[in-house]
């Protein structure tokens, strides 16, 4: 029997294995307290939804098998800005960020804040506030189990596939500016935009050189951007291929050269014109393929690439709650897909509280099923309260 990390590369190598890994994109922060509503025992928070749910590992949730797959040392802002609710609007507040951003925020049923303003306006704003806060050395980024992390993490028996944070280039520059402000800024300072990605590749090259000659060992490196919406890129593919490609191949050699050859950006929206040019730039791994109105589709870039491209997601999270025809159809619909490997399939996003709960425990069943094959399944806790093993768990030890 595989364990989960064996189970990983040898899917996103085309090798032979038991199955396919069944993750999950967690869920909306109201979704979990709606399905309580609807019969989801009230221990079933975001990190233990794995346990009821029986899927493999649930991204983004701070999960103890979560934890297991990543090393916690940030390749971004550090030290952070100091949170701060500026001002409470009765169903909204304003608040600072932990990226120093100003944002207006719905307190319940909000999924994206509107930005209010920001602390990076201008250069000189850019060098007081942010790029001090890029330096790859600064202490606080490896804290004080470090050691003992890289130790577990480096065991040749380590059970769960090892991801390494490897940043961002632009979506970071535009959370932190807003879309408006560094779009301009590619056409009215385009040295100062090339300033500011070669700094956040080089705070991430910093940091992963320091994790490798440590001894780190790692699987997968991962992306984030989230640079398109629903009719393309946000930035023009002439700009991407000159300012971002030569950063993104400087970081994908130095993953190459240690042995990390499972590289995805996390990219929403519309990605068709930019995918070629990850390619082009060492990144092999499209997630989470979201399919919207614009129908990004798993099976449609399998066709288009071939095998030089490994798929993560690709589930439509609204289609969860078209009933238990639809979810069937759709998982019988990628299931070749699943079959070929190079693809690890999960809903294209986190799931919303509109998909009713009972239609979400039928999804998972039927992956277990069909994807995982009835073998080396997890464990399911379907009950009213806790398992013991819930409350205590730690992380992986060797």
């Amino acid at each position: 029997m595989m364990n989960h990390r064996q189970r990983f590369l040898a899917t996103m190598r085309y090798q032979p294995r038991d199955r396919c890994p069944l993750y999950d994109f967690s869920f909306w922060d109201e979704t979990l307290p709606e399905w309580h509503k609807q019969g989801l025992p009230a221990w079933v928070m975001q990190q233990t939804s794995e346990q009821y749910f029986g899927t493999d590992l649930s991204l983004f949730t701070h999960s103890i098998k979560e934890l297991n797959c990543r090393i916690d040392v940030p390749v971004g802002l550090c030290p952070l800005f100091e949170e701060q609710i500026i001002e409470d609007r009765g169903d909204y507040e304003v608040k600072r960020q932990n990226d120093g951003v100003f944002v207006l925020r719905k307190k319940y049923m909000g999924s994206i804040p509107q930005h209010e303003g920001h602390t990076l306006v201008d250069r000189a704003s850019w060098r007081e506030h942010y790029l001090p806060r890029l330096d790859p050395s600064h202490p606080q980024r490896y804290g004080d189990n470090f050691q003992q992390r890289i130790a577990a993490l480096s065991s040749d028996d380590y059970p769960w596939p090892r991801f390494l944070p490897v940043g961002s280039l632009w979506g970071w520059l535009r959370n932190w500016m807003g879309v408006e402000n560094i779009s301009y800024v590619v056409y009215d300072d385009p040295a100062w935009f090339q300033e500011m990605v070669v700094a956040l590749a080089d705070c991430t090259l910093g940091v992963l050189e320091r994790l490798f000659a440590a001894g780190v060992r790692f699987d997968a490196g991962a992306i984030w951007e989230d640079m398109c919406y629903n009719a393309g890129p946000l930035l023009s593919p002439q700009h991407f291929k000159q300012y971002l490609v030569p950063q993104y191949q400087r970081i994908t050699s130095l993953l190459r050269k240690h042995d990390v050859d499972v590289i995805w950006v996390d990219c929403d929206g519309k990605i068709d014109e930019l995918a070629p040019l990850w390619l082009e730039a060492g990144v092999n791994t499209m997630f989470p393929i979201e399919v919207g109105t614009w129908g990004g589709d798993p099976v449609a870039f399998r066709k288009q690439y071939g095998k030089d491209m490994l798929l993560m997601g690709g589930v439509d999270k609204h289609m969860l709650a078209a009933g238990p025809r639809k979810i069937e159809q759709e998982i019988k619909r990628l299931t070749p897909l699943v079959d070929e490997g190079g693809y690890i399939p999960m809903p294209d996003h986190r799931v919303p509280p509109d998909v009713p709960f009972e239609n979400y425990v039928f999804y998972c069943d039927a992956i277990r099923r069909l994807w995982g094959r009835d073998t080396a399944l997890e464990p399911i806790h379907r009950a009213p309260a806790p398992p013991s093993d819930v409350s205590g768990a730690t992380l992986w030890k060797p």
